[in-house]
């Protein structure tokens, strides 16, 4: 696949993560690892879509700090304001698969995670056109 083809892939499939989000968000009845498990693949995606249209070769990994730090070498730094999704990255395996205690958990502030995804899209495909 080539790599603008793989890009958009990836930024399809994060819409997906984000539409389930926005339907999702508020309700009581799901968890915030849930919530945070989605944030958490949706950035992954959304960065994984950056560096695809860059031609930039990733392992596959959950680590957005590591996805993070991929594209910085390549000269594309995230902006401040997105510098602490790598937060997110816990909710990839060890909340979604109750590898911490939830006592350990603190609560997530969901309408920020959120906020924070769609910053990052918005950059992400700032940097596609």
């Amino acid at each position: 696949m080539k790599p603008h083809e793989q890009a958009r892939l990836y930024l399809l499939k994060a819409a997906e993560d984000e539409a389930l989000l926005d339907e999702v968000l508020g309700s009581p009845r799901v968890s915030d690892a849930v919530i945070g498990f989605h944030c958490q693949q949706a950035a992954e995606k959304l960065l994984k879509a950056s560096l695809s249209f860059l031609g930039v070769r990733f392992r596959k990994t959950h680590d957005l700090r590591e996805l993070m730090d991929l594209l910085e070498d390549k000269g594309h730094r995230l902006p401040d304001h997105l510098q602490d999704l790598d937060r997110l990255s816990p909710y990839a395996v060890e909340f979604r698969y109750g590898l911490f205690a939830w006592e350990e958990e603190r609560p997530l502030n969901r309408q920020a995670a959120r906020q924070l995804v769609e910053a990052l899209r918005r950059w992400v495909e700032q940097g596609l056109v």
